[in-house]
């Protein structure tokens, strides 16, 4: 009996959705809005319209790194132009300007980041302190993360 109940059930279900189907009233839409009518009539027949659209080259892309790297425009690049960015940040890291760096010149961010995550300057570095140490990302919302709390300084 149950059986003969579900599948009348089923049956008229079928048939009011393929009523309400084909009785719908989706017309399709154009993708794209309307031209405004001042912008169709620009185009006069003085000027005719190219056959296609121009395309960049491969070139371009890798001329213009061409051309930060060739400082002195002689279509040419040098070792010592290819190496000016690195001899800059080797510079930067070089605070003592000896020439060589030591461990502590090359990870000075590391070491500054730790010294000011470490609060109460014992060595060591709580999970709340760590949690300071965390990279900070720009134009992205941390709405599902909870506050940090506050660690409580010991004196």
């Amino acid at each position: 009996m149950w059986r003969y109940l579900a599948g009348g059930t089923a049956v008229i279900a079928l048939i009011v959705a393929g009523f309400m189907f084909f009785s719908g009233d989706a017309r399709p839409r154009p993708l794209l809005p309307r031209q405004p009518v001042a912008q169709t009539n620009r185009v006069t027949e003085s000027e005719p319209l190219p056959d296609a659209a121009p395309e960049a080259t491969d070139r371009t892309r890798e001329q213009k790194r061409f051309d930060r790297y060739d400082k002195d425009r002689d279509e040419k690049i040098t070792r010592e132009e290819y190496l000016v960015q690195r001899r800059k940040a080797y510079a930067r890291l070089d605070v003592d300007g000896d020439g060589k760096l030591s461990f502590d010149e090359w990870a000075v961010k590391a070491t500054t980041k730790f010294a000011d995550a470490d609060r109460d300057k014992s060595g060591t570095m709580t999970a709340p302190e760590f949690a300071t140490t965390a990279v900070k990302r720009k134009g992205q919302a941390r709405a599902n993360c909870p506050p940090v709390q506050a660690v409580a300084e010991e004196s």
